[in-house]
């Protein structure tokens, strides 16, 4: 009803009429198709120099064409008006080889005098160029094809019912038989192929329904320009204004089987009557129908885009003024393509404005295409395609192999498509659920125009969907082991737990400022790194040193419980547009704990960040807390230590504010980097392996610990890596340009970073010499 209607009121007003122009004809499919719908790629052809004889008989001309067959079709010759060579001739006639016609000389600024012999022919009905030129010298339009772009009944009889390039073959063989073949050269094209059919498009003359596009497209373009309508990057409004500025009318009919068939309706004479339907033809034009005059609707359907062009308000209910339509349009935002910016968001633009006198959408967000491992655009022809079902569900070789070449529009490309189905997937694809494949998807939604992708990115984000399970599962468990009524009693709140939820804080922050700037990426990374890095990697240990302490008082275990639970609940909501399924279950395991009721966490609200508590004085603190430990840890991997074996660690230097952490953290560290004592000594020990902890250094005694070869390699890796960085860094201090142009925080930053780098090499060559002088000893 809403197509109908919009295609009655436009052509009511003038804006839509049908009109014999040429069109790209797809002789395989029997339709016209837009401009936008035809691929044109360079290709290995020829050009060919053909001789027209003067009509006066004073030689002949020689033309250049890269496609022969359409010289039975010219209807003139033109030259340039300033081209000296063929002054004398324009205005004359030439006769044209094989048809007994003869054709004008003409002068037309569309001739480039450098390209062949400087002569062109005109062919008006089989080149949108010669088609222009035509219109401008009021030349005939003589179409040689028939819809199979075989030879029709206006070409010469010997070449009749020939296909084109059968065609072009025997009149090549015909002029160099008659001595009218000049020469023929290899050359470049661009040739126009079908992007359904992959077949040679013809420029085709036929009657088609045309949109008077111009008023329509000039307050589209406004709409962009004064800022009612905003894109995703900015940059694709440049695409748009270029197309919008450069529109040509419209052509919408095509000759398919299915589609919105056209509303018009014609009587034995060919009269066109339009209307919503035969009922209302027979009422609106009663003065030029009689009952008996027989009618027959138009079998010509509308371009798919008129009627998604109609998206925003058919869907809510117009015509009728429904309470939809008057809740929802205009719409907030559009997710598309860019290949698909002038197909679909400019006519969206143009029928909201023309229709509904407001815009359909206040942002377009523009999202790059995905492509294969390789760079490659997916395509059927390529068989590189993937269906985000088989990625789910997962999909056997042989099922594969099957659906890629089954139904092929080119059925000579099985075999190629099913070799390379075979190398890229020669076990099938496993089954990696939906969440995970949405996450990977998220995470690659850079604002860049392409997206690589490789099957093997999902199964990373399918272990991050179960690092996220067996984290619940542990809090759960953690819930479940510990009597406590979590909602009610005294809570206190640990250094661990002011930490994670002030880490939480700022990732929320993170991921509303992305998800506002349509940074999907930035904010699927910063819930990874959270998820990963910070609540599953150190926290779920942290909260073990409370939950596992004897000494540790209701109200602390309390207060871990509930940052425990609350955390990962608001998580869960944070990742649940991203990953819905495993938040949506976990979330109804999570949420009762915390006396939260509800149907779904859909409903629930999402987290925002103003309403999340910081408390900055513990990053620093569980920063250095967290360099301690991993410390202690890289000391047992590096000589080989087991886990199981407890380590008598010294610890000299540091600041005042670490000794304070230090004493704070001493049960943390205990547990963590499985140690039996951490002493506070003035002087380092000479047969010690060492890590260091902000300005505080580590030191374990070597004695019967380590290989002191072996840490001579160590030490003299990391000095070079300290080295490198010292210099990189006393380089570019160095740069004046840099310092006096730089933002002073900038320079005291980097100034800060060459004494820290400076101390931290000071200290490990001390420990390099100290080990050095022992092996030397032969200790």
């Amino acid at each position: 009803r809403a197509v109908t209607e919009v295609f009655v009121s436009l052509y009511e007003e003038g804006l839509i009429y049908r009109g014999q122009r040429l069109v790209n004809w797809d002789p395989v499919l029997h339709t016209a198709i837009s401009d936008l719908e035809v691929v044109s790629e360079e290709e290995d052809g020829h050009l060919w120099h053909m001789r027209y004889p003067r009509a006066d008989g004073k030689g002949f001309v020689v033309v250049a064409t890269t496609r022969p067959e359409t010289m039975l079709g010219d209807a003139a010759v033109a030259v340039h008006p300033e081209d000296d060579r063929y002054k004398d001739l324009v205005g004359k006639e030439v006769e044209l080889p094989l048809t007994g016609r003869t054709i004008p000389v003409i002068a037309d600024d569309y001739v480039d005098p450098e390209f062949g012999s400087g002569c062109v022919k005109i062919t008006p009905a089989h080149d949108f160029n010669d088609y222009e030129v035509g219109q401008r010298h009021d030349l005939p339009l003589l179409n040689i094809f028939t819809v199979d772009a075989a030879l029709n009944d206006n070409a010469p009889e010997a070449y009749r019912g020939m296909d084109r390039y059968a065609a072009r073959k025997q009149i090549v063989a015909d002029l160099e038989a008659a001595g009218l073949m000049e020469k023929i050269e290899d050359h470049k094209l661009m040739v126009p192929r079908g992007d359904r059919s992959g077949e040679v498009v013809e420029p085709y003359l036929t009657d088609q329904w045309f949109v008077k596009i111009g008023p329509l497209a000039e307050p589209a373009i406004k709409a962009v320009e004064d800022g009612r309508i905003r894109f995703v990057p900015e940059n694709w409004s440049r695409t748009y204004f270029e197309w919008m500025r450069n529109i040509q009318d419209w052509c919408i009919s095509r000759q398919l089987w299915w589609g919105h068939r056209i509303p018009a309706w014609y009587d034995e004479e060919g009269n066109i009557f339009v209307g919503r339907s035969e009922e209302e033809v027979r009422e609106k034009y009663a003065s030029r129908l009689t009952p008996d005059t027989s009618l027959s609707r138009d079998e010509d359907v509308l371009d798919t885009w008129f009627s998604s062009a109609l998206w925003p308000f058919s869907t809510l209910g117009w015509p009728a003024r429904t309470g939809d339509l008057e809740t929802f349009y205009p719409t907030s935002v559009l997710v598309t393509g860019f290949d698909i910016i002038f197909f679909w968001v400019a006519r969206m633009i143009m029928m909201g404005l023309k229709f509904m006198g407001e815009v359909p959408f206040r942002e377009v967000y523009i999202h790059g295409l995905v492509r294969d491992s390789e760079g490659q655009k997916m395509s059927k022809s390529k068989g590189n395609i993937l269906d985000p079902l088989d990625l789910i569900d997962g999909i056997t070789l042989e099922a594969l192999v099957a659906k890629r070449t089954s139904g092929l529009m080119q059925p000579q490309l099985a075999p190629r498509i099913e070799k390379a189905t075979r190398k890229a997937y020669p076990d099938g694809i496993q089954p990696y659920g939906t969440d995970s494949l949405r996450f990977t998807f998220a995470s690659l939604a850079t604002q860049g125009r392409d997206i690589r992708f490789d099957v093997g990115r999902i199964q990373g984000y399918r272990n991050f969907c179960n690092k996220l399970w067996n984290a619940a599962r542990y809090v759960m468990l953690s819930a479940e082991a510990n009597d406590l009524d979590i909602n009610k009693g005294e809570v206190e709140l640990g250094l661990p737990e002011r930490w994670i939820t002030t880490v939480l804080a700022r990732t929320m922050r993170t991921v509303e400022e992305s998800i506002a700037a349509y940074r999907f990426d930035l904010a699927a990374q910063a819930l990874y790194e959270f998820t990963w890095d910070e609540y599953c990697d150190w926290y779920l240990e942290l909260s073990n040193t409370t939950l596992g302490d004897e000494a540790a008082t209701e109200a602390q275990k309390r207060g871990t419980l509930r940052t425990l639970l609350g955390n990962l609940e608001v998580l869960l909501r944070l990742l649940h547009p991203f990953m819905p399924f495993i938040t949506e279950e976990l979330w109804h395991r999570v949420a009762p704990r915390l006396d939260r009721q509800g149907k779904t966490i859909m409903l629930q609200p999402y987290p925002a960040a103003a309403e999340a508590a910081e408390d900055e004085s513990t990053l620093a603190e569980i920063s250095w807390l967290k360099a301690f430990i991993l410390g202690v840890r890289r000391i047992r991997a590096e000589r080989d230590i087991p886990p199981a074996r407890p380590l008598a660690v010294q610890v000299t230097g540091g600041s005042k504010e670490e000794s304070v952490w230090l004493q704070r953290n001493r049960a943390r560290i205990r547990f963590l980097a499985r140690v039996e004592s951490v002493t506070e000594v003035e002087k380092e020990p000479e047969d010690a392996v060492v890590a260091l902890a902000g300005a505080m250094t580590l030191l374990v005694p070597l004695a019967n610990l380590i290989d002191p070869e072996a840490e001579l390699e160590r030490l003299e890796k990391e000095l070079n890596k300290l080295k490198t960085d010292r210099d990189r860094t006393a380089k570019k201090l160095d740069n004046e340009s840099f310092v006096a142009r730089a933002p002073a925080e900038v320079v005291d930053k980097e100034r800060h970073r060459l004494a820290e780098t400076t101390a931290s090499l000071d200290k490990l060559e001390r420990q390099y010499q100290r080990i050095r002088n022992l092996v030397n000893q032969g200790v």
